[in-house]
């Protein structure tokens, strides 16, 4: 099977400025696969270009193993982060319409569009127009109406901007469903949370250049200190190979352990459990965020 997206070398200038210099990635199909970068890193312009709306300088991006093509089109499915719903018309009119742009009949069209409508709880809006829902119920809309085609892959820009909890979980759904069908999703976020409990790989860019790249476990165990969180009782700086001992911010009683340089998690765990000292609740490595590694590697790039 073709991979969804194979970008070799892309770049792309307008003027003196490089947005984008030389990335090379790869989509696979049932993955989602995260896109980040700081404002102005270049992710608009990479996306732009994988949909053809402009053409890089340089490099190429196959689409499903080829340029992309009309035919091609109808396989993707993309949900911009500036929304572009007609207000004035009533919302299934609308979806029926544009699912007809994307190949649809009118009769199944509108079948996928009550369906959908009644999935996201909307059903009773079908006659309203656009312009009478609130902004998260226009973004369950908008998204319905990316993947009603049943695309191979979608690329969807700011996904959970203005939902609730209940919405998001509701999104959140729909995009694993997605990815458990062989399909691919590109998500471009601010939102390391999402990124976390949903992407199986991540590009970050910064000044157009790359800067992490792969899996998402690999890339926070590339970041993890040389340290463990605990919980429970004990004198933790009197344990044997504990270096320094800290408060972890925003976990309450938990606590950082620095260790030794020659010193490993697997020796801590050991001198525990042969101690009567100590009661245990948790133990784990100090695994960073997200949020922190891309405040390290944006800062990396900014100094």
């Amino acid at each position: 099977m073709q991979k969804p997206i194979q970008a070799l070398e892309i770049s792309k200038s307008y003027g003196d400025f490089k947005a984008v210099d030389k990335l090379t990635f790869e989509v696979n199909a049932g993955e989602i696969f995260a896109l980040l970068g700081p404002n102005g890193s270049g992710k608009s312009t990479t996306i732009r270009m994988i949909l053809d709306i402009i053409r890089p300088d340089e490099g190429s991006i196959h689409v499903f193993g080829q340029p992309l093509t009309d035919e091609n089109k109808a396989k993707i499915g993309y949900l911009p982060e500036e929304r572009g719903l007609y207000k004035t018309i009533s919302v299934l009119d609308m979806m029926v319409y544009l699912g007809k742009l994307k190949g649809l009949s009118n009769a199944e069209a509108k079948r996928r569009s009550l369906d959908y409508l009644e999935r996201f709880e909307l059903a009773d809006y079908a006659k309203k127009k656009v312009s009478e829902l609130s902004k998260g119920m226009q973004q369950k809309v908008q998204f319905a109406v990316t993947v009603m085609h049943d695309p191979q892959l979608i690329i969807i820009d700011e996904p959970f901007s203005g939902l609730d909890p209940i919405n998001r979980m509701m999104i959140k759904d729909l995009l694993t469903e997605f990815r458990g069908r062989g399909g691919a999703v590109v998500m471009s976020t601010h939102q390391m949370n999402e990124v976390e409990e949903l992407a199986d790989r991540l590009l970050m860019i910064s000044k157009g250049q790359q800067k992490l790249y792969g899996e998402v476990n690999a890339i926070r165990q590339q970041y993890a200190k040389h340290a463990i969180i605990v919980e429970g009782t004990g004198d933790w700086n009197a344990l044997a190979g504990v270096r320094s001992v800290e408060d972890t911010p925003n976990q309450r009683g938990a606590k950082l352990l620095h260790l030794a340089d020659d010193v490993t998690s697997d020796m801590v765990l050991e001198a525990i459990a042969r101690s009567n000292a100590y009661i245990i609740n948790r133990f784990e490595r100090a695994v960073p965020s997200l949020n922190e590694i891309f405040i390290r590697a944006a800062g990396e790039e900014a100094a």
